[in-house]
């Protein structure tokens, strides 16, 4: 059988009068020739015809599953995104990629793949979308890992994309106020020290999460779906959208849509779009909402994918200089619908944009600027999101910490917190599952420092995140009266006195592999620094007596991970970055 006639290939494209574009398709590799008849029967088999194949193929790519109920939004959405691609003249191609849940791995072993699963992500959406040489790219987000992870795949990958967020839950209600499940998590807390009866508990878990979607504060979906608009990488103004709203199936169809106008017109690709300028702006806008910590980690790890080096350092410089300017939730009192409410994300950016901490001429996939598509949005209402000459605080609801326990850096979130400063006692776990148990049985006292080491990328592996401890303290009203220290990381549902990220981490010799229980510890969010009250001399006779410890998993997936991974102040990332794939050469019919 002869291979369908297909317009030539040239590069770049041509336009004849009165005619559209002829579009050099990287696809045509598998498509075009003689050779290639094999691949078109397996295309057949997957009911394409003629028309079908001679279309570009755009990969649709999201973790619908009954994983978790934050991708459970996907699926009606990505049927919606697929004939945005279909009408816009370009054969759809879904597949699907993993999702780890850290809401029911946390405070477990599970935790462990949390973030492992990020690099998973992006790794299987290259190997499909090069695998198969798609011409371009959906690829949607709903839980924490799976944002960062699919925004890493569509940088990497470089070809017309854009990314989607499935979407927030709704809020639930219990006593007459809004809740999420972190009011669960500090729900268990509250009733180990009778603050909470077991009865209430029970109403609070059925109540917290009533839809699926994505927890509905400004946690580290969220916070990320944020990131996304930042970054210009997703139909603006749609990260704030609940995730069980209608008006999400408008939305997935223009990503569609836009995907095959940014193939016609030949960009902006990702990669154009993930500059040093707009990593700025990402950043802003996480201080600017009290965002989640683990931000400053998939930042520069989606910076790695751009080839450019952007790193803790980087995101603290934009963190001392933005003001906080969004009152939500952990650190304030409202959520993600209620941005929505008063009109999403754009008023945020517009008030940013206004105020000089966001360069409103970045590009977006619409090929627009964040100005001109965030411009006109509603002016900031007050009390939700305040314009910045009246802000919450004037630098942001994040402080990167650095000293004598964090030479590299390490993260503490502000926003809602009543003091920012803390001195204590230092108490030293090897893992974060002794913590646990010592604060379940509430052994710990007022003015301790919970250190929790050997849980960084290396050491743990997998830098399992802390809200099953966090939750626990701030449950049993123990707040502020304490702090935590750890190489691991914080869920961006953590409040309190929290400091997370400490690189380098235990594992490979960093500092807090050095603590002893009874060190005095300073946290002092003024002066960035996180240090122990110890001198120089002491900490190199401990240097030279320490030994590091035998790696925890031998094989497996853990052992590969820990063996390539680098450390929180880069990202956590597991190759170099800046991946260049050689363009696919011209197909004649006889696949010369």
């Amino acid at each position: 059988m002869s291979a369908p006639e297909l317009p030539p290939p040239p590069n770049p494209p041509l336009k004849g009068e009165g005619s559209a574009p002829r579009l050099r398709l990287r696809s045509r590799i598998t498509t075009d020739g003689l050779d290639r008849t094999p691949h078109r029967a397996f295309m057949r088999a997957m009911g394409l015809d003629d028309d079908a194949i001679a279309k570009p193929m755009i990969g649709v790519v999201s973790q619908k599953g009954e994983v978790t109920p934050c991708n459970m939004t996907h699926d009606r959405q990505v049927d919606a995104a697929k004939e945005g691609v279909a009408a816009a003249g370009g054969t759809p191609r879904e597949f699907t990629t993993i999702a780890v849940s850290d809401g029911i791995g946390m405070n477990h072993e599970g935790m462990k793949f949390s973030l492992v699963s990020r690099e998973l992500i992006a790794d299987s959406i290259e190997a499909v979308v090069q695998g198969h040489a798609y011409d371009g790219l959906v690829a949607f987000g709903g839980c924490d890992k799976t944002l960062p992870g699919a925004m890493m795949g569509l940088v990497r990958c470089n070809v017309p994309g854009v990314f989607l967020y499935g979407g927030a839950a709704l809020p639930g209600r219990f006593q007459g106020r809004d809740v999420t499940v972190l009011d669960a998590y500090e729900g268990v807390g509250a009733v180990q020290t009778g603050a909470m009866s077991a009865a209430d508990l029970d109403a609070l878990e059925r109540a917290c999460k009533p839809s699926i979607g994505a927890c509905a504060g400004q946690f580290t979906a969220n916070t990320m779906a944020m990131v996304a608009e930042a970054l210009g990488l997703t139909v603006p103004n749609s990260a704030m959208v609940p995730g069980v709203y209608a008006e999400r199936l408008a939305i997935a169809r223009r990503a569609g849509e836009l995907v095959m106008e940014i193939l016609k017109r030949g960009g902006p690709l990702p990669r154009d779009l993930v500059t040093r300028r707009a990593l700025e702006n990402a950043s802003a806008i996480v201080a600017a909402t009290g965002g989640s910590t683990n931000a400053a980690l998939h930042i520069p790890a989606i910076a790695n994918e751009a080839g450019i080096r952007f790193t803790v350092d980087d995101v603290a410089a934009v963190f001392a200089g933005t003001p906080l300017i969004g009152d939500l939730r952990p650190g304030g009192k409202y959520l993600a619908k209620d941005v929505h409410d008063r009109g999403g994300v754009s008023v945020i950016i517009r008030a940013l944009i206004e105020s000089g901490h966001i360069d409103g001429d970045c590009l977006t996939v619409t090929g627009r600027t964040l100005r001109e598509e965030h411009g006109e949005a509603p002016s900031p209402d007050g009390t939700i999101v305040r314009a910045a000459g009246n802000a919450l605080r004037p630098d942001g609801g994040l402080v990167v910490l650095k000293g004598n326990l964090a030479p590299e850096g390490a993260l503490l979130k502000v926003a809602g917190l009543k003091a920012r400063a803390f001195e204590g006692t230092a108490r030293v776990f090897e893992s974060e599952d002794d913590c646990a148990a010592a604060v379940r049985k509430r052994a710990y006292r007022e003015g301790d420092v919970l250190v929790i080491r050997y849980e960084g990328p290396r050491g743990g592996p997998g830098m399992r995140e802390m809200l099953g401890v966090t939750a626990l303290v701030y449950g049993q009203q123990m707040g502020e009266k304490v702090a935590l220290l750890t190489d691991g990381r914080f869920s961006g549902a953590t409040r309190g006195i929290c400091v997370g990220h400490i690189a380098p981490e235990a594992a490979v010799g960093g500092p807090l592999a050095l603590l002893k229980d009874g060190d005095r510890v300073r946290i002092d969010a003024d002066a960035k620094r996180l240090d122990v009250l110890i001198d120089d001399a002491e900490l190199a006779r401990r240097r030279a007596a320490w030994a590091a410890p035998a790696p925890r998993h031998a094989a497996g997936l853990l052992a590969k991970y820990a063996a390539c991974v680098g450390q929180a102040d880069a990202g956590a990332v597991t190759h170099r970055g800046g991946v260049v794939w050689p363009e696919p050469p011209s197909r004649s019919p006889d696949g010369a």
